[in-house]
């Protein structure tokens, strides 16, 4: 504990001594929603955490709404009183932010690791499922792919307006991949990918989507899980942060747009034992095959993490490659999982299903577990769409359905936790029926 803290402690005097504008730090973490919670604290009080000093934050933040408001979810938020609950700072994350008006500094901050883990953090749950697997002699390593639109910063009547073409002052409105577009928004685009950069986020490739302002990053390869999945959630918030300097909004939304594509969050992830040999290549990839049926047999119970709200079910089924059930294929971008094909060192599965709103920790942590029931069960999978076009099982197309699905799935409660699972399903509940409390303006219209 002792050298940690020294560890700590010499970051942030680093971090003092580079960047000596910096006034306060943002103590940042991931609720449920997926949305960051936290506190602000002064530089030279961020010292004393670091040398072991308290840092408390209320246990129930966590669970707050998409509109961060509390649901009565058990004893929880109304009955428990609103303890707080131990957190402790990430080491190695301790980054400025360079997108506000003022110098600041940003940190992330975890109950894992503590001594009363919250059972319904979202990083305790993925750190929970790693140690699992480490336990098991099973090593992932991870990418993570993200697809984001930009909008105009005004909104028109409450909805999104089409970007504006730097080099035309026109509608950014024609869905196409042209590499131009890169060249057209290079300057947002290369300033979102240097913010990363300097948040520690390893960027690689960049390429504009179908939509209209629709762009895509990948992120590299990473044998450490959590650290992927905190690359994931960082180059979100600086993502929109940058977006808003240049005049644009950025959004992960899962489908701002009917007639264009939705926004994924791809998921590749390998398996490895302690030698560094690829489990998944091994007995002429039989265990790929043993991982795939065990994703797809757990993936209709997980729709409440993949589409973590009213919109992501929106994109299911959408103009391209969003299915409506549950498949497998090599090299077929139509499947939830598809096989990129690769030399057996680098095999792997590329999760497609889930919205880029949902929680990367939980989507993780999901795609795991199912690759972990796989490998233990060792069933065969159903037929790759490469094979029958019309393989696939079926999914809850719906947050009610899906919730029901999830709650009370064994393997679910095992592996992810049976309290996570209950706060979870519960707080999804919730916030869909608060989304319904709403008459807008085409019910009127319908039935006035």
């Amino acid at each position: 504990m002792k050298s940690h803290s020294s560890t700590l402690l010499a970051e942030v005097r680093s971090f003092r001594q580079n960047h000596p504008d910096v006034r306060y730090v943002d103590l940042i973490a991931l609720d449920i929603p997926g949305h960051f919670y936290g506190k602000r604290y002064p530089v030279e009080m961020l010292e004393k955490v670091a040398a072991g000093g308290p840092l408390k934050l209320p246990q129930n933040a966590v669970l707050l709404g998409v509109q961060g408001g509390l649901f009565k979810i058990g004893d929880y938020c109304f009955n428990d009183g609103d303890p707080d609950a131990n957190r402790r700072l990430v080491p190695g994350t301790l980054k400025p932010v360079s997108w506000e008006s003022q110098p600041l500094g940003q940190m992330l901050i975890t109950s894992d690791g503590t001594q009363a883990p919250i059972e319904f953090e979202p990083r305790e749950v993925l750190a929970k499922v790693l140690e699992r697997l480490h336990h098991k002699g099973i090593h992932p390593v991870v990418a993570f792919e993200l697809e984001f639109y930009l909008f105009d910063k005004q909104l028109d009547n409450g909805l999104p307006q089409f970007a504006r073409d730097p080099l035309s002052n026109d509608a950014d409105d024609q869905p196409n991949l042209h590499i131009e577009r890169l060249s057209r928004f290079s300057e947002v685009l290369d300033d979102m990918a240097q913010t990363a950069k300097d948040q520690g986020i390893d960027i690689t490739v960049i390429t504009a989507e179908l939509g209209p302002g629709q762009f895509e990053i990948n992120f590299g390869h990473l044998d450490d899980g959590l650290r992927a999945a905190d690359w994931a959630a960082l180059f979100c918030r600086s993502t929109r942060g940058v977006a808003l300097k240049h005049g644009y909004r950025a959004s992960f939304m899962a489908k701002p747009y009917l007639q264009f594509p939705g926004s994924g969050m791809h998921v590749h992830v390998s398996l490895y034992d302690g030698a560094g040999n690829n489990i998944l290549a091994a007995h002429q990839q039989q265990p790929l095959r043993h991982a795939v049926a065990g994703c797809l047999e757990l993936l209709p119970h997980c729709m409440p993490i993949f589409s973590p709200n009213h919109n992501a079910f929106r994109r299911l089924g959408g103009t391209v490659n969003a299915a409506t059930r549950a498949s497998w294929g090599f090299e077929d971008r139509d499947a939830c999982v598809r096989i990129p094909e690769s030399d057996p060192r680098n095999l792997r599965i590329e999760h497609r299903l889930a919205s880029a709103d949902a929680n990367p920790y939980l989507v993780l942590a999901a795609i795991l577990v199912g690759l972990e029931h796989g490998l233990d069960a060792k069933r065969e999978p159903i037929a790759p769409l490469n094979d029958d076009r019309n393989s696939g099982t079926d999914f809850p197309l719906e947050m009610l359905k899906a919730v029901r699905a999830m709650q009370h799935q064994a393997v679910l409660r095992d592996k992810l936790g049976a309290e996570f699972v209950d706060v979870y399903c519960e707080n999804k509940r919730q916030d869909h029926l608060a989304f319904q409390q709403e008459i807008n303006a085409r019910e009127y219209r319908w039935f006035l």
